[in-house]
């Protein structure tokens, strides 16, 4: 099983997604003239907007429920694994996706705001509606449906569970061995496991609004700390910074790892991260209360910079500036293109980060990062959790016994439960393949949809009039063409009476 679930992975990221995901964000970006960095300003504006309603969340809950997606596990495990695989230059590739992504970001999450659509008092929407609802292709919708449902539902969760589990055992150590129906497994894991289990059913049982209170609080704050710290790193350091920049920029294009490796880990572990073209980010886009579409789409653009420019660059700074890394490249296990540590470090956890930041803060350091780790992917598992919840209420309209959320919630605990105690390099394999069957159909869906209709392109030059006309800012999708929008439909109605 685990070498079919390995070449599968090789199939689905073949070197076609790594180019389409990297296509897809040019194209985009020379489509909106770079709106990622002509409206900058703009983004920062729109974040501290924190106008919520009995239906939806502000625009600052949903970028953090969208950033608790983002920054997870890919941000400090994720980013060792690109470094460790493909070498230094792997971390410019993780740029170049990131500022792409950004414009890519933008189209999906305006999408996901243009046709949401307002259910029990909640607001929900993502790329399974906007396929519907643009298109009218159903199946479309129902095929990305059920791969999120499978990818964050049962594939994803346990990469984050994954890495919070050897977190633990780094810091504590494994404890006594206990045998379990799920595998042998050390009693500190185990604690660990407990903890994360409590906490995620007192939350994902309140719904997105406790979600997303529960993320405006952590995620900058835990974000912001993690920075601090590997600007500290960095300082005691800084003699070494412009050598690092060197070997990241020099590795690129002349990788040791191979350039192919380069690409493909920069890519594969920046697309994993900042989510930029999977579609993850469309269901917190669409949760949100706002004006107008594309004041959405800024927001989550702004969230791929976040998540790769800050957070993914802070760590791979980090290992890079102490020399905390081994680079194995396509060789064979135990085998080095570079040896900087002992042969049995793990590549693809979170030990270079932990090694990085001991070599500064002793001990602390390691702790740290275990406590980093639990908060980034726990709340990683949170989002994963809503996106699924949002996908079987999609499904749930075809049927007419449709799945209880309880399944939903269960489901989720399982996989977090099976992933702490399994190892990783599978675990992540099983993650790869869910971000790659949804990235497929995510980003093919929304081009199609530009060439068909243009529905992002006609809501970024309507509220670029707007703001350069001075306001306000409202938004009529019948004014622009734009069909079947019927939640912007009924708010416009309502206006004009």
């Amino acid at each position: 099983m685990e070498g079919f679930i390995e070449a599968l992975n090789g199939i689905i990221w073949s070197n076609a997604l790594i180019y389409l995901c990297l296509g897809a964000g040019l194209f985009y970006s020379i489509q909106t003239r770079f709106a990622q960095v002509r409206h900058f300003k703009e983004m920062l504006r729109l974040l501290f907007k924190r106008k919520g309603t009995s239906s939806g969340i502000s625009s600052f809950q949903a970028l953090a429920v969208s950033l608790s997606g983002r920054v997870g596990v890919g941000n400090i495990a994720g980013v060792a694994a690109a470094i460790g695989f493909g070498g230094p230059g792997a971390v410019f590739w993780m740029w170049v996706v990131a500022f792409l992504g950004a414009s890519t970001a933008y189209a999906e999450s305006t999408l996901g705001q243009l046709y949401k659509v307002e259910e029990n008092g909640l607001y929900r929407g993502g790329s399974a509606y906007f396929f519907e609802r643009c298109l009218g292709w159903k199946w479309l919708g129902i095929a990305f449906a059920v791969a999120a449902v499978i990818a964050c539902g049962i594939f994803l969760p346990g990469v984050q569970a994954n890495a919070v589990g050897n977190a633990v055992t780094q810091v504590f150590g494994n404890g006594d061995l206990v045998d379990t129906f799920l595998g042998q497994a050390g009693i500190n894991k185990l604690i660990g496991l407990g903890v994360i289990l409590a906490l995620l059913a007192v939350i994902i049982f309140g719904g997105i609004k406790r979600i997303a209170h529960f993320a405006e609080f952590v995620v900058p704050f835990m974000a912001l700390g993690y920075i601090i710290l590997a600007v500290i790193v960095i300082g005691f350091n800084i003699d070494k910074l412009p050598g690092v920049f060197s070997l990241i920029f020099s590795d690129a294009f002349t990788a040791k790892a191979g350039l192919g490796a380069a690409i493909g880990w920069g890519v594969k572990r920046g697309v994993y991260s900042n989510e930029a073209g999977q579609g993850t980010g469309t269901h917190a886009a669409a949760a949100a209360e706002t004006e107008h579409p594309s004041q959405q789409g800024l927001v989550q653009a702004f969230s791929v910079y976040v998540d790769t420019l800050l957070v993914c660059s802070a760590t791979a700074v980090m290992i890079l500036i102490t020399n905390q890394y081994n680079v194995q490249g396509t060789l064979p296990a135990g085998q080095f293109i570079v040896q900087n540590l002992p042969a049995a470090t793990e590549i693809g956890s979170a030990a270079f980060t932990q090694m990085a930041l001991q070599s500064t803060f002793g001990g602390f350091g390691p702790i740290f990062v275990g406590v980093a780790l639990f908060f980034f992917a726990f709340t990683t598992i949170l989002a994963y959790y809503y996106i699924a919840e949002t996908n079987i209420a999609y499904l749930n309209r075809f049927f007419k016994r449709g799945v209880p959320m309880v399944i939903v919630k269960v489901m989720i605990m399982v996989m977090v439960a099976y992933g702490t105690i399994n190892t990783s390099g599978y675990i992540w394999n099983l993650g790869d393949i869910g971000v790659g069957i949804m990235a497929w159909i995510n980003i093919i869906g929304i081009l199609i949809i530009f060439f068909i209709a243009k529905p992002t392109m006609l809501c970024l030059r309507d509220y670029e009039a707007q703001l350069k006309a001075g306001g306000p800012i409202t938004f009529d999708p019948a004014k622009l063409g734009i069909k079947n929008a019927t939640f912007w439909e009924k708010r416009a109605a309502a206006a004009r009476k």
